[in-house]
């Protein structure tokens, strides 16, 4: 199945599960801006990768609007954020991106990313560190112990949280 991962990265996190999920499927990987100059028709499959800020999905918008083109090709996107796997709240989340009739039609999956300040831009450095202190004004031992995570630098991503995407690609 010839693939193309498709990404979008602020700090990092997102281009290496691009990079991850393109070795495991041989798959050509390609940042957006790279993408819109190309020819996706001869692709069986095309992957979207995208950061998440704010519960959205950044390019998402990008995505669907072409994939609503795509009838006869396999659609996939991750989403990579700096919540753990584990977040109860996680699949709400991302489902709040899409209509009822875009999650039917694409499979969509999380892989838990990080945060790096160092490597962000200078606006969402500073939305950060605003969240993060509204959140460690709060009382809440839940809000505490994120904004205390959130505070700081931090990288979940492992290669093994590629592999419900890459079986999905490989399933027929």
């Amino acid at each position: 199945m010839k693939t193309a991962i498709i990404y979008v990265s602020q700090t990092g996190f997102t281009k290496r599960y691009a990079e991850w999920i393109a070795e495991e499927v041989q798959g050509d990987c390609m940042t957006v801006s790279e993408a819109e100059k190309k020819d996706l028709s001869g692709y069986d499959a095309v992957v979207f990768g995208g950061w998440c800020f704010a519960g959205t999905i950044k390019k998402l918008d990008w995505f669907k609007k072409k994939a609503a083109q795509w009838t006869n090709k396999k659609k996939v996107v991750y989403a990579v954020g700096a919540s753990p796997l584990e977040n109860p709240e996680l699949e709400e989340g991302l489902r709040k991106n899409f209509t009822d009739e875009e999650w039917t039609q694409i499979s969509v999956f999380y892989c838990p990313g990080g945060i790096c300040y160092e490597k962000m831009s200078g606006v969402s450095r500073t939305m950060m560190r605003m969240f993060v202190r509204m959140l460690a004004k709060k009382k809440s031992e839940k809000e505490q112990a994120m904004a205390e995570m959130l505070g700081k630098s931090y990288d979940l991503s492992e290669r093994k949280y590629i592999a419900p995407i890459v079986e999905c690609l490989k399933a027929e």
